[in-house]
């Protein structure tokens, strides 16, 4: 292997960026009457999940509304592993499986911090839109955005 290779290669790990996975104590009014968390909530930990991906990636909420710029959800999909139970702690893994400008798909694996085992693996698809609810393309709008959301897939 050649040096430039070798700095090529290193070029591209450090583009490859790691984010911190979004982190949750289940709380006890997300119980129901069985002990266990109630599977509505696992959709609101997705969205705090997206955010912190979001945030990350330089478009968090207070960066989109600067930019009047939403992402409407227009899927999504759960399927339970195990219960959640009260005072878990609970790791939403996000990664980004695919984005083309206008929409994007999320990929969530849910699970106890603990014991690693699963809670729930989910998917969810979004779409970019203005306030008037037109979908628009990030590529053309915000171009410079383009790179941050390639380096999280």
């Amino acid at each position: 292997m050649s040096e430039h290779e070798i700095q090529v290669r290193k070029q591209a790990e450090k583009k490859k960026i790691q984010f911190k996975p979004y982190e949750h104590r289940t709380k006890y009014h997300e119980t129901d009457q069985q002990g266990v968390i109630h599977p509505s909530y696992y959709v609101n930990w997705m969205e705090d999940a997206r955010m912190n991906l979001m945030e990350q990636v330089g478009m968090g909420y207070q960066q989109m509304e600067e930019m009047q710029v939403f992402s409407q959800m227009i899927s999504l999909s759960i399927e339970y592993r195990s219960p959640a139970k009260f005072e878990e702690r609970v790791v939403v893994d996000t990664k980004l499986v695919s984005y083309d400008g206008t929409q994007m798909e999320i990929a969530y694996r849910i699970y106890d911090k603990a014991t690693g085992e699963d809670r729930a693996i989910a998917r969810s698809k979004h779409c970019f839109m203005n306030y008037s609810g037109i979908p628009i393309s990030m590529k053309r709008i915000y171009p410079e955005l383009e790179t941050r959301f390639f380096e999280f897939q």
